[in-house]
């Protein structure tokens, strides 16, 4: 551009001294080794690697459609990802049926299962809750919508939630768990409005003398990252959801009362009060819904702390910010040496 500046002077019959001359050329030369420089720099320093996500199915959206773009734009490494449940995720990662290098899991005790040998430690970084989505066609949809608005009190919604041919939908609290904080929920909700617990069984359509509610046939629970499109298509009048899936996806929904939502960290002595066996014994009580993430695998594993540590920027907390996650200060647990030193500088 700047020859071209010279070339229009001279022929618009600009007279210019040999001193003058020599400057224009003496900077065209600067400018000609910057660029060629830039451009030498620029093809050597250029990222590659792939950011291989296993996350967990309630940040489908937000990953393939927002975040996982910016970070490409931002870092010029690539992305790619899976979603599932939390724990069905952990179980593929350990038996070596998947092979990502980021684990993004609802909850800490996906990740802590895959100790010591795919990772030692991992970053709390965003907390969400509970709602109830549901439909605006359904023909309950103005009861729901009456409950979500205070026009009806809330304890209104678990009567209705158990009225024959109510279509709920939920997900496998073995596998998932959104799965287990819906049913701690409602556990909750039984103590708080002080319904008796086989309508909860009613309520997840399971047998009302089931006594474990994580392994009871129901024919409500589908896979995670199918639950919100069966919702939006009508199969279902309601589903789980977590708040911040109900504000991507620009779902109808119910916001549930601090007490029975799992998303104050203040009520987590509360929260603790509901308890649920899953298949094989393992018995979980109610916490606050936080998401975290690690590094797994030895693969592209500058990639993989790019993509932690944009994450854990203040840019990419602006889209989980605007996704309807709370964002908690970045905190890491674990072996703290092992944490790669740019993912280090970004926790709080």
């Amino acid at each position: 551009m700047a020859t071209m500046g010279v070339t229009r002077r001279r022929a618009m019959g600009t007279r210019a001294t040999s001193g003058t001359m020599m400057r224009a050329a003496a900077v065209l030369a600067v400018l000609a080794l910057a660029g060629c420089g830039g451009s030498n720099s620029s093809t050597a320093s250029k990222p590659s690697g792939t950011a291989n996500v296993a996350y967990a199915g309630s940040l489908t959206y937000l990953n393939t459609k927002i975040f996982g773009p910016a970070f490409t734009t931002a870092t010029g490494y690539s992305y790619q990802g899976i979603g599932a449940g939390s724990d069905a995720l952990s179980q593929e990662i350990a038996a070596g049926s998947i092979h990502p290098n980021i684990f993004q899991s609802v909850g800490a005790d996906p990740i802590v299962a895959l100790t010591p040998k795919f990772t030692t430690w991992y970053v709390r970084y965003a907390a969400t809750s509970i709602v109830l989505a549901y439909n605006p066609s359904s023909k309950y949809a103005s009861q729901l919508a009456a409950i979500g608005s205070g026009k009806k009190p809330i304890a209104d919604l678990f009567t209705l939630l158990r009225q024959p041919g109510f279509k709920l939908g939920r997900t496998d609290p073995n596998l998932d768990p959104q799965g287990r904080s819906f049913i701690l929920m409602l556990e909750l909700a039984a103590m708080q409005y002080r319904f008796p617990l086989s309508d909860v069984n009613k309520i997840l359509g399971v047998p009302a003398g089931a006594a474990n509610l994580a392994t009871a046939h129901s024919t409500q629970i589908f896979e995670e990252t199918a639950l919100d499109a069966r919702l939006q298509a009508g199969q279902l009048d309601a589903a789980s959801a977590y708040r911040s899936q109900a504000i991507q996806l620009h779902l109808h929904y119910i916001t549930l009362p601090a007490t029975i939502n799992l998303g104050d960290f203040t009520m987590k002595d509360q929260y603790a009060k509901a308890t649920l066996t899953l298949a094989g014994g393992v018995v979980k009580s109610g916490k606050p819904i936080v998401l975290n993430v690690t590094v797994v695998g030895k693969t592209d594993q500058a990639a993989a702390n790019a993509f932690v540590a944009y994450l854990l920027s203040p840019s990419g907390r602006r889209l989980y910010s605007q996704g309807g996650y709370t964002l908690l200060t970045p905190t890491a647990f674990g072996t703290m040496s092992a944490i790669p030193a740019s993912i280090r500088k970004e926790l709080g």
